[in-house]
């Protein structure tokens, strides 16, 4: 006899403008049975917070959501954010890229604005991370990066949906560790 463990609970906090390619990939994954999760719920950034202790979620996961995190929630639950950028595991630290050159951090910049400054820094990579978030803004134990490199020619666009693709792959492989207890 196998007894299988319960699902966790999700509840996503997205961004309304944005495309939610993250919880696209997270729902395909519950789906497919990858992840051991159902979603909760899903709130929007021009919605307001929720009962979070009525929904009594095992991981809240940010996907765009661009308000500020209450203190309570930081403080009492596992909040999952990706962020367009390389975040290192000790605050003055540094990730170095697949090339052994120093990464970007990003911090406090999201979506095109980040992907923009890889170009204009001129990185070899662009990167995200995914962190539990803390208190320190743009930073928590770091769960898993995943790299892109650029490529001559690159534009914000076309960097940002290749990095998207390997972000949102990212975001399942975290979950599913997380879910199953790996």
């Amino acid at each position: 006899m196998t007894f299988q463990k319960n699902k966790n609970k999700l509840l996503f906090l997205v961004h309304e403008g944005s495309a939610q390619t993250n919880l696209r990939a997270v729902k395909e994954a519950i789906d497919t049975g990858k992840i051991n999760a159902e979603i909760s719920a899903v709130v929007s950034d021009s919605e307001s917070l929720p009962n979070v202790e009525k929904i009594s979620p095992d991981y809240i996961c940010l996907a765009g959501w661009k308000k500020i995190i209450p203190e309570e929630l930081i403080k009492n639950y596992k909040i999952l954010n990706v962020h367009p950028g390389l975040i290192p595991d000790t605050v003055n630290g540094i990730v170095l890229n697949p090339d052994g050159t120093a990464s970007l951090w990003n911090k406090g910049m999201y979506g095109s604005k980040a992907v923009k400054n890889f170009l204009d820094q001129k990185s070899t990579f662009a990167g995200s991370s995914i962190h539990f978030l803390s208190h320190e803004f743009d930073f928590g134990p770091v769960l898993g990066r995943t790299f892109e490199k650029i490529i001559p020619h690159d534009n914000v666009e076309s960097l940002y949906s290749r990095l998207k693709i390997k972000e949102n792959k990212l975001y399942v492989d975290v979950l599913e560790k997380l879910t199953h207890g790996k």
